[in-house]
């Protein structure tokens, strides 16, 4: 982005008895037009809306201003694309290209799709409208599961977010059944984490929800001195998610995984059951790891690895909640 200053009062030169014809600075020494395109062009910044998966490029093939013919060589060359846009030091953001969506944005805008400014006019929106990355130089291959992973973690956190607004007030005592959930699911996470204590933590909430399994994973870093380090959005993720099944009261349940140097890792588990987490036995943790989903039968042990009982996890919420 260019920026224009505002001409000003000019100064009064300072008089002295020792001033010098001035000399222009190398800032000030005349460049060529095309110069200064090019140093203008490196402040503004670009984006980049890719087709990740062989099904959306094959829904992008119905239209005729849409040339290319294969998926593969599409990646090839957006790839390329990606790598001279950062061969001259521009800012690139890149997000997934979601046929459906554009489609959606064509009809509301009174855009025709079949146009490559349309194609354009969307993917300068992307960065409003879904998730998207910027790109640093990493390979395609390394940096498509990242954008998509970070698509399914707001798609999940927009589900749930509508489903707490939905559930409205409470027709007895008039509070928002959402709010109080997500206020609830904050204080549970904190206290979890308290009572974690040191080490680097991995959670991961599922809870089943009317249309989909809602699926949300933490990291923290917790100490004994102070509070866990925490990244915010994915907090805001994991809380969301397991306010939804406190406000349904839905099963579901939460896992924390516990690293410490010089130590096995720690493996815990909870169930949701009324809006609780209860704490699961040692026995049901190993049982929950160590078998097969699909098959029921047994799985070996992870090395390294202790599945321990669930923690009681108390906090002051009254026992009669929405």
């Amino acid at each position: 982005m260019a920026y224009i200053k505002q001409p000003g009062q000019p100064k009064r030169p300072r008089s002295s008895k020792h001033s010098k014809p001035s000399k222009q600075s190398s800032r000030q020494r005349p460049r060529s037009d095309a110069a200064l395109r090019r140093a203008l062009r490196r402040e503004v910044p670009s984006t980049v809306g890719i087709l990740a998966d062989e099904q959306d490029f094959t829904a992008m093939r119905q239209y005729r201003t849409f040339t290319f013919d294969d998926h593969p060589s599409y990646l090839r060359q957006i790839e390329a694309l990606l790598k001279t846009l950062a061969t001259g030091q521009l800012h690139t953001t890149v997000g997934l290209f979601d046929p459906d969506d554009f489609a959606e944005y064509c009809a509301e805008a009174g855009l025709d799709p079949d146009t490559a400014a349309s194609r354009s006019h969307y993917t300068a929106e992307i960065v409003g409208r879904g998730a998207s990355l910027a790109y640093t130089g990493q390979p395609l291959d390394g940096l498509l599961p990242q954008l998509i992973n970070k698509a399914v973690r707001q798609a999940t956190w927009e589900y749930a977010t509508m489903l707490l607004a939905d559930l409205g007030e409470c027709a007895d005592c008039g509070q928002d059944i959402g709010r109080a959930a997500f206020d609830r699911a904050s204080r549970i996470l904190m206290r979890l984490l308290e009572v974690a204590g040191r080490g680097r933590h991995h959670l991961v909430c599922s809870v089943p929800a009317p249309d989909e399994q809602l699926l949300a994973v933490l990291h923290a870093e917790g100490a004994t001195d102070a509070p866990a380090h925490l990244e915010a959005s994915e907090a805001a993720e994991f809380v969301t998610v397991l306010a939804t099944g406190i406000a349904l009261e839905t099963a579901g349940g939460v896992v924390l995984r516990t690293t410490t140097d010089g130590a096995p890792d720690h493996l815990h588990g909870w169930r949701l059951h009324q809006g609780r987490l209860l704490p699961l036995t040692a026995g049901e943790v190993f049982s929950a790891y160590c078998t097969d989903a699909a098959t029921g039968e047994p799985l070996s042990p992870e090395p390294g690895v202790e599945y321990c009982a669930g923690f009681d996890i108390t906090t002051d919420d009254p026992e009669n909640q929405h």
